[in-house]
């Protein structure tokens, strides 16, 4: 098991902190999901000082049962699968330089705790992600299946809108701590599209550049009715049945 090498956080790192912190912050105002600003209220984020994941983890366990688990750097599939099973989300320990400041192809910290740790404190999201990592334990042995449930985390977890006072608003991870594909998502000729299962399922889905399209769900409780509709659809459909089925 991994320990947050925290001494180990140079002047730099920390700078590289409080500077991506305050960026997007400012970027997201009146951008993000209400889910998320109360989050990252509530969890105690600030500008000051990295946060210490023991001390993160202690707070989402009072509040939705979630702890951060200590990675090094990207996990498979049955590894990643199994941690959200049992209220863990990965965090990785290494935090980009000042030249990545704009987009870094794979997560680093930033991206794993701004982005993804506010909305643990959210118990809609919480249990969406909790019962999404149950599903896929179900289903490692089907590499169509997975890459299915990649697109699902993916325009959800990582780059979903939520409508909200009639306008879309951010609370995937990777447009959360991403200043370049914040401003790409809400620029007026990118794609966004109402979520539909069906089609979410059937688009590919790459963390490699920037998205060509995004899904927003008409409400925050959508969530828990997108597990339950994938669950009854895994149970009981071939893979090549799924687009079909979803779509009647």
């Amino acid at each position: 098991m991994f320990q947050q090498p925290y001494d180990r956080y140079t002047a730099q790192d920390q700078l590289v902190w409080k500077v991506l912190f305050d960026r997007q912050t400012a970027v997201l105002h009146k951008r993000a999901a209400s889910a998320f600003v109360e989050g990252l209220a509530r969890i105690g984020f600030n500008r000051h000082a990295i946060p210490v994941f023991s001390e993160v983890s202690q707070r989402l366990r009072g509040a939705t049962g979630w702890e951060l688990k200590t990675v090094s750097g990207r996990v498979d599939d049955a590894t990643f699968f199994a941690f959200l099973a049992e209220r863990q989300f990965p965090a990785t320990m290494w935090l980009r330089s000042m030249d990545q400041f704009d987009f870094v192809k794979e997560p680093d910290l930033f991206h794993d705790v701004f982005g993804h740790v506010p909305l643990l404190m959210d118990a809609t999201f919480a249990n969406f992600l909790h019962l999404l990592g149950k599903t896929a334990l179900q289903h490692l042995h089907d590499a169509e299946a997975l890459r299915r449930l990649r697109a699902l985390y993916g325009y959800t977890v990582q780059f979903g809108l939520v409508m909200e006072d009639g306008k879309p608003r951010i609370y995937g991870a990777g447009l959360l701590s991403s200043s370049l594909e914040t401003h790409h998502c809400v620029h007026e000729d990118t794609p966004r599209q109402a979520f539909n299962l069906a089609m979410v399922l059937d688009t590919n889905y790459t963390e490699e550049r920037l998205q060509e399209q995004y899904f927003v769900l008409n409400s925050w409780e959508q969530l828990t009715e997108i597990v339950d509709e994938l669950a009854a659809l895994l149970a009981t459909a071939t893979v090549n049945d799924w687009a079909l089925k979803t779509a009647c």
